[in-house]
């Protein structure tokens, strides 16, 4: 990987994703020893920039084994420190480089939801995501270019084209996408095997250009909680707490999934319970990113894939909140473009977007030639 990428990534993530400023406080977390060259990086910017940097590195095969035995008092005071530490935060980057994508199989269901309920939801969701500057991305290791079916040069380009596109471009033709959705009372969604109606009435959208994602490139909203009704198939993979599923399928009923099939039924429907919310949707979000042709496995790539939308159990977002409170929130892609079967997204009974490409005038400099 060449230097003055990573200069530049770094340089990009502290001055436009985090906006750090002078004696501000930093938490560098490094998830897999492969992205210290990144940390590394953002530390040295940081300082010139006169802010404060702190760092954590997290290895997934350590968590395992504590996971693997763990109990509620230890996972709870596991969870104290980390928290204070990130109250003291004023901005986090995660960058995550995982060597083993499955690393986490093998947990039981009851410690991994110890975990997401005692850890994950109070450091990262309420603390986090609601009182700190943040952004993730991940790093491009060589299992990320294997999970993508691309050699490591191969991949690594591809990397740096997607999070390194014009993030000031895209925000300004996301505007006009933004103002609809926040007049539009009706959604209505076609595709193979889907079908879904609902309001998307009183609930603020929010457009995401590299702020808290890298890369990024998305448009996003909730449905009212209990407005969606019909059912919708899933046509990529996704991966929750190390498991892989496919074929997913929910069919829902004044906002809750009622019935959910997959590949993996019996584990789907555990995730499902886990808690009241997480059978409500949390999400309904766009994507829009034009190098993101195809899923990789990844979903802060895969959710961002151009002509696709994600629909999301679980925990809604503080920025479009729906009320929806879950201690999951599962972002899981369905692509509209010819390749993937198409589809049609319909707001107030007018045709919006078709097989991934938009249809209305004012829309339209979202269209992918139209960013690259």
């Amino acid at each position: 990987m060449k230097d003055f990428r990573l200069e530049k990534l770094a340089s990009n993530l502290l001055s436009h994703s985090v906006n750090l400023q002078k004696k501000e406080k930093i938490l560098i977390e490094i998830i897999g020893i492969d992205a210290i060259p990144l940390g590394k990086e953002l530390i040295k910017q940081s300082e010139i920039i006169g802010g404060f940097p702190f760092f954590n590195i997290i290895d997934h095969k350590i968590i395992r084994e504590m996971l693997k035995n763990a109990t509620e008092e230890q996972i709870k005071i596991y969870a104290k420190h980390d928290l204070q530490r990130m109250k003291d935060m004023d901005a986090y980057i995660g960058i995550r480089a995982i060597t083993n994508t499955a690393e986490l199989n093998g947990i039981s269901k009851e410690n991994m939801e110890l975990y997401n309920k005692y850890y994950t939801l109070p450091v990262h969701f309420e603390e986090r995501v609601k009182r700190t500057k943040w952004c993730i991305l991940r790093y491009p290791n060589s299992s990320m270019a294997q999970m993508s079916n691309m050699n490591t040069e191969e991949f690594e380009d591809f990397y740096f084209n997607v999070c390194g596109l014009d993030y000031d471009k895209i925000s300004k033709a996301m505007d006009p996408l933004v103002n609809l959705m926040n007049k539009t009372k009706k959604v209505h969604i076609i595709g193979e095997g889907t079908d879904l109606t609902f309001s998307i009435e009183g609930i603020p959208t929010e457009k995401y250009m590299g702020t808290f994602n890298i890369p990024d490139g998305e448009v996003a909203t909730a449905p009212v909680k209990t407005s969606v009704n019909g059912y919708i198939t899933y046509n990529t993979e996704t991966r929750y707490n190390g498991v892989l599923f496919n074929n997913i399928k929910f069919e829902l009923e004044n906002g809750k999934i009622v019935k959910a099939t997959a590949n993996k039924t019996k584990e789907l429907n555990e995730i499902l319970n886990t808690d009241d919310g997480s059978r409500y949707i949390g999400e309904f979000a766009i994507g829009l990113n034009p190098y993101i042709e195809k899923p990789i496995g990844d979903t802060l790539f895969d959710e961002k894939i151009k002509g696709s939308f994600h629909f999301t159990p679980g925990d809604s977002l503080e920025e479009s909140d729906n009320g929806n409170r879950s201690s999951i929130h599962w972002d899981i892609v369905n692509i509209q473009t010819p390749e993937y079967g198409g589809g049609e997204i319909w707001f107030d009974d007018v045709l919006v977007r078709k097989d991934g490409i938009f249809v209305l005038e004012e829309l339209k400099l979202l269209n992918p030639e139209n960013l690259i």
